[in-house]
């Protein structure tokens, strides 16, 4: 028997309505902690990336700038 079968004899409201009701009490706790989950990782990359690229930033400037005083 399939999902489409059961689903045929009722009413629109059931299918649109009170399933994902349903399914949003029973797994809510869980989507809400994976799209945490998911939003904190993105922001832990996000902090990662910026401070690699001003690690990267710093020193290059720091030597080219200790470059430069060396032809001095």
């Amino acid at each position: 028997m399939a999902v489409r079968e059961i689903f045929a004899g009722m009413p629109w409201w059931i299918k649109w309505v009170a399933v994902p009701v349903i399914a949003l009490v029973m797994f809510g706790g869980l989507i809400t902690s994976v799209v945490g989950f998911v939003i904190g990782l993105l922001f832990k990359i996000l902090v990662f990336v910026a401070l690699v690229g001003g690690l990267v930033f710093v020193v290059r400037k720091f030597m080219s700038s200790s470059s430069s005083r060396s032809d001095w």
